[in-house]
């Protein structure tokens, strides 16, 4: 079970007149972080809600709309007459000074229409919610929290088997590995046989000192540790990856970083051209990993 950062949720309620509608948007994020839109009714209520999404969303980037409008049309409105009036003192006071032409009343219906469009002229009476109206809304914004943890845990299904197949395929190119080690072994030491011979030709060669020397280098050289160590990486990655707990995205990354150690350490070791190209492909969908990683919770 695997839960991606990134769904939609949306929900909304009828009830004594009232529609209640909230909309919740995710995408991934390294941090839990709310961004809540909503009206002052919800003032006194709007900690108790951001601290609930949180806990249910756990991790992403979240946008929250919150929406409530009155049916029976029994909202106030109000207009901000110290705003208005300052406002069409300056308009005529920039007149008078920069254009010789004041106010004329004809124009004085135009003019206070424009005013009027002005953001915080015209104010909606707006009431703080009652406990029953509370308690509607924190049902709606439930509701689409459900709905937003369905969608995200059907993305995190599809990102489940990409993770699974890149994390396989490390492993199948893992198990090539060992195809090549008795040529690369063989190859070092003819390579390093010849070139003993070239600069102090064949009679001239210890051959004891000569096979010390050998294992010496193939011991220094020796890709067995990490080759363990990386399937041991793989098998942890999809144990974790399978297992019951929906929130586990830093926990495989951690180990993707360890898969990554192991595999650069496997292609510095390698001297063999054959094997360098798995580890290239090893790579490959080790980067997919890791992009499919930024978006699991």
């Amino acid at each position: 079970m695997l839960l991606s950062m990134t769904g939609y949720g949306r929900a909304s309620t009828s009830e004594a007149g009232k529609t209640y509608t909230v909309e919740i948007r995710s995408l991934n994020s390294k941090q839990s972080d709310l961004r809540l839109r909503t009206s002052q009714q919800l003032h006194k209520y709007e900690v108790v809600l951001r601290k609930e999404v949180l806990n249910a969303t756990k991790r992403g980037k979240l946008e929250m709309i919150v929406d409530i409008k009155d049916e029976t049309g029994g909202g106030t409105v109000a207009v901000n007459l110290p705003l208005l009036g300052g406002l069409y003192d300056e308009v005529a006071h920039r007149m008078g000074k920069h254009t010789k032409y004041p106010i004329q009343d004809d124009h004085l219906q135009g003019v206070i229409a424009g005013l009027l469009r002005t953001p915080g002229v015209i104010e909606a009476g707006t009431s703080e919610l009652t406990e029953t109206e509370w308690l509607t809304l924190q049902r709606t914004a439930r509701e689409c929290l459900e709905r937003l943890h369905s969608y995200r845990l059907q993305e995190g299904k599809v990102l489940a088997d990409d993770l699974g197949t890149s994390c396989e395929a490390i492993v199948e190119l893992l198990d090539q590995v060992s195809a090549f080690e008795e040529a690369r072994v063989q190859a070092v030491r003819d390579r390093m046989s010849k070139q003993l011979e070239d600069f102090l030709g064949r009679s001239n060669v210890d051959k004891n000192r000569f096979e010390q020397e050998v294992l010496f280098y193939l011991e220094k050289m020796d890709i067995n540790e990490e080759k363990i160590r990386l399937a041991q990486n793989c098998k942890y990655f999809l144990e974790i990856l399978g297992n019951d707990d929906e929130i586990k995205g830093r926990k495989l990354n951690f180990i993707s970083q360890e898969i990554g150690r192991e595999v650069n350490t496997l292609g510095a070791k390698a001297y063999s051209a054959d094997i360098q190209k798995l580890v290239v492909n090893m790579k490959e969908h080790l980067e997919m990993i890791k992009e499919q990683l930024a978006n699991v919770a």
